[in-house]
């Protein structure tokens, strides 16, 4: 079970926070009652970094990549004509 911690005691307690990573999963980190931080064992980190696409795959398998788009650009001046 994936536990939060304070900052404060992370600190003190690093070797636990670590520990518990390896074995429970990601620890997450708080200062002043805010998520910060969230510590993984390294297998957990080249799991998540494994499973990434290219930005350019995503695109490529989007169900949206045989959408034709419109590109022509409006002409018209929409900011008016101000003089100063």
């Amino acid at each position: 079970m994936n536990r939060i911690w304070q900052l404060q005691e992370a600190k003190n307690k690093f070797s636990e926070v670590v520990e518990e990573a390896i074995q429970q999963g990601p620890q997450v980190i708080t200062k002043r009652g805010v998520e910060v931080a969230i510590v993984l064992s390294y297998v957990e980190y080249c799991k998540m970094m494994a499973s990434q696409k290219k930005l350019s795959t995503f695109f490529r398998e989007s169900p949206l990549a045989e959408v034709e788009l419109d590109l022509n650009r409006d002409k018209s001046n929409t900011r008016g004509d101000f003089i100063l």
